[in-house]
């Protein structure tokens, strides 16, 4: 497949820049993929020696709070169930 590649870049010299882009996007996506699995707290990978990572949150840490019950009544007012 490899050389299939090549042999194509050779006779179109116009693709080089195409691939040159898309590789530096899929390296750069996976950069951050590995960046959001390693440095978010919201991740935990070690259940063993912390099984409640929400525990080591300080009072001014930003956190997320998900709230699945919520509707809006008429009067605009919002009702948590």
């Amino acid at each position: 497949m490899l050389a299939t590649i090549r042999k194509q870049l050779r006779h179109h010299p116009a693709l080089i820049p195409l691939f040159i882009f898309i590789g530096g996007g899929a390296a750069m996506s996976m950069a951050y993929l590995a960046r959001l699995g390693l440095r978010n707290p919201d991740v935990c990978w070690d259940r063993k020696n912390n099984p409640e990572p929400w525990n080591k949150l300080g009072p001014t840490d930003q956190y997320k709070v998900c709230l699945n019950h919520i509707s809006v009544n008429p009067n605009n007012y919002v009702v948590l169930h």
